[in-house]
């Protein structure tokens, strides 16, 4: 099988949980690679960290120009018009992904996806529907694309979630990081939210906060 060309980061002992983390528009697997040593995560948990790289298409709000993206986005207003075939082919990529890990030795419960920006919004259609239980969903900066058309998976109907934003994020409005956390609710899931004094970013006291939440749901 083909898989998405993925950067791998993990330590010397086999690894018993996995985080595959989606990159935002225009940029690649290479782009949180460097927070994996921020996190300070004890080795005692064995994680293997999978940073894919998205496909490079054209984007219609950058007028057409050929960049790594997980899904064309239409519009910039506040509902965003996207490519729903495109993010809903990105979610099987990562899928597969996840498959991969569980062939590899790795079980469901100990595997985490988390997505920046665009990556946050495929993942959100992937953790949720995944017929297998995960760790948990991590998801930054971002928005909850496929709401309407998602059919939620019985195995992670009680997913644990981690929703984070910027209070000053001049591309993804924290409207739509609330809307998320609503959507979410709506749909029977409890949602853990935070936000942060920054703009589309990562800040120091995120990361923290990340491998907190990464070291409950892989311990």
């Amino acid at each position: 099988m083909s898989y998405l060309p993925c950067i791998e980061i993990e330590q010397q002992t086999p690894a018993t949980a996995s985080v595959i983390w989606l990159h935002g528009l225009g940029a690649s697997g290479d782009d949180f690679a460097p927070i994996v040593p921020e996190l300070h995560l004890p080795e005692s948990l064995a994680v293997r960290f999978i940073f894919p790289h998205a496909p490079s298409i054209p984007v219609t709000i950058n007028g057409g120009m050929v960049m790594p993206a997980w899904y064309d986005i239409l519009s910039m207003d506040i509902d965003r018009k996207i490519d729903h075939t495109q993010i809903l082919q990105s979610a099987e990529a990562i899928k597969a992904l996840i498959e991969r890990e569980i062939e590899r030795g790795v079980d469901s419960n100990n595997i985490v996806v988390a997505g920046f920006s665009q990556g946050g919004a495929v993942a959100y259609q992937t953790a949720l529907s995944f017929p297998k239980p995960l760790a948990g969903l991590m998801t930054m900066s971002t928005y909850f694309a496929t709401h309407e058309t998602l059919i939620p998976s019985e195995a992670n109907k009680a997913l644990e979630i981690f929703i984070s934003h910027g209070t000053q994020d001049p591309v993804v409005s924290e409207l739509l990081g609330q809307q998320a956390v609503e959507l979410l609710r709506s749909k029977g899931y409890e949602p853990l939210y935070a936000t942060y004094p920054m703009q589309h970013e990562v800040c120091l006291p995120q990361i923290q906060d990340i491998s907190r939440w990464l070291q409950e749901r892989l311990s």
